[in-house]
């Protein structure tokens, strides 16, 4: 049987991976998280600004490692040969366990939740067609509904990577054009609708900056700074997500650098241009009341009336497929490299005969998020989780903390194979601009970030399960698979 991942992928694909599977729900709820944090609207944007060019930092960078080490696996390759198979591993395990399957999960519940909404807001607009819809999905119910739609897509993604691809190309050109009818909708009613209440108005921007810098405690704003760019930094988690399946792609020293910064780029114009445009149409005392309503849906809603609500939740809806989807795509294969380096069990290296896809790692995977999905209604129902703290946010806070940590080793990692491959530096049609200060200040910053999730109080507790968990498989390498090092 054969292991060999056949590269189909090509250069619109691969944009379409990096764009598709980091607009998922972040830009259309984190801006309420981030206001909690930055009063003013101007920090508060500056925090995506931010962002996104930390992201365009590591692009930059990991755009050469992926170039130097096309293979699968992606982060797991790089700390694989620039550290050893025991940070290869402890990727592996805190992704497998925690970063990419709590996403799935979490993607996947705020799918059928967005789905449940459209058919409430459905039956709202036609109640005599749409009376068999009742009062929505019960809990168990959207329990069901989410299992399934995850198998759904594990299906299609064993079927073929050109059919996911595919796939993943339709939903992500969707989700770019609602961000931008988004971001330009405020225009489009202050040109052609200028008596419809309410008006977008700069007033909602107020305050854009502390009235006196000069007063501000610079301690408590650092801190809190912090603790919103660990809030964006999950909508702008999965800029790395060509590189898992970089295996795959045609021509990857070209192909694999334009989609990672092309793709970068992109978000960082859709992302700040969608927060300005709440903005225009919401303070952000008004975003702090929304409670469980996505800033995007009050948004719409304001500006097109009770049809906005619908079309706010289509919105979401399928922006979180899409990234769901890109996620079932790339994720396996993880699994599928670490059982080719017997760090798993080598099963999940091999293709399923017909379609050349790595089908066990995938079932493995998404069965992994599945039990995620049910684990968290089950500590709803017994009231194990603090109804006052979101789940969705505090899953995509345990994610966070695994992608700060290793990913940023990932990053550092272009130090230690330009000293060992020195030769091979001059040959590659791309190498990091700005070396070696471009990957260093990304390394610096967000050493500063994970420190200050230890010191602040709103990730502590989800920073020190992180690494608890990579500890206890530290563990587990050091007890079972060591010899591997050899």
């Amino acid at each position: 049987m054969t292991t060999t991942l056949p590269r189909v992928i090509g250069p619109w694909m691969a944009a379409a991976v990096v764009v598709g599977t980091v607009i998922g729900s972040g830009v259309f709820k984190k801006a309420q998280k981030v206001a909690e944090f930055c009063p003013e609207s101007g920090v508060a944007l500056s925090v995506w600004v931010f962002c996104g060019l930390l992201a365009l930092l590591g692009g930059l960078t990991i755009a050469e490692v992926a170039s130097r080490l096309p293979k699968a696996g992606g982060n797991y390759a790089f700390l694989r040969d620039a550290y050893g198979h025991w940070a290869g591993f402890l990727w592996g395990w805190v992704d497998f366990g925690i970063i990419r399957t709590s996403s799935i999960a979490v993607l996947a519940v705020m799918f059928i939740e967005s789905l449940n909404n459209v058919l409430l807001l459905a039956r709202l607009q036609y109640p005599a067609d749409m009376e068999w819809i009742g009062t929505g999905l019960g809990r168990w119910e959207q329990v069901l509904a989410t299992l399934s739609v995850i198998a759904a897509l594990t299906f299609v993604n064993i079927r073929g990577t050109l059919i996911g691809g595919g796939l993943q190309m339709v939903l992500t050109a969707l989700k770019v054009l609602s961000l931008l009818a988004i971001l330009s909708l405020p225009v489009l009613i202050l040109a052609f609708s200028p008596t419809s209440e309410p008006q977008p108005s700069a007033s909602n921007f107020a305050p854009v900056w502390p009235s006196d810098w000069s007063q501000v405690n610079w301690a408590k704003f650092a801190s809190a700074y912090g603790s919103a760019i660990v809030a964006v930094m999950w909508a702008y988690h999965g800029w790395l997500n060509i590189t898992p399946i970089a295996e795959e792609v045609k021509q990857p020293q070209r192909n694999i650098p334009l989609a990672l910064i092309g793709g970068i780029a992109l978000l960082i114009f859709l992302y700040v241009g969608a927060n300005v445009a709440y903005y225009t149409t919401i303070s952000r005392n008004e975003m702090l009341d929304l409670k469980g309503t996505p800033v995007s849906t009050e948004f719409c809603r304001r500006l097109l009336g009770s049809v906005g609500v619908l079309v706010g939740s289509l919105i979401l809806m399928t922006s979180v497929l899409g990234s769901l989807n890109g996620n079932i795509l790339v994720a396996p294969r993880l699994l599928y490299a670490m059982g080719d380096d017997g760090l798993a069990p080598a099963k999940l290296r091999q293709l399923h005969p017909r379609f050349q896809t790595p089908s066990a790692a995938m079932m493995v995977f998404s069965g992994w998020a599945m039990l995620l999905v049910v684990a968290v209604a089950v500590a709803k129902e017994t009231s194990w989780i603090d109804e006052k703290k979101n789940v969705f946010d505090v899953l995509t806070d345990y994610c966070i903390v695994g992608v700060a940590m290793f990913e940023t080793m990932g990053v550092a990692a272009i130090f230690v194979l330009r000293t060992r491959q020195r030769e091979l530096t001059p040959l590659l049609p791309y190498r990091c601009p700005g070396y070696p200060i471009v990957p260093a200040v990304y390394v610096l910053i967000l050493v500063a970030v994970v420190a200050n999730m230890f010191i602040g109080t709103e990730q502590r507790t989800e920073a020190k399960v992180g690494v608890g968990y990579a500890l206890v498989g530290g563990l587990v390498y050091a007890l079972f698979l060591r010899r591997k090092e050899a």
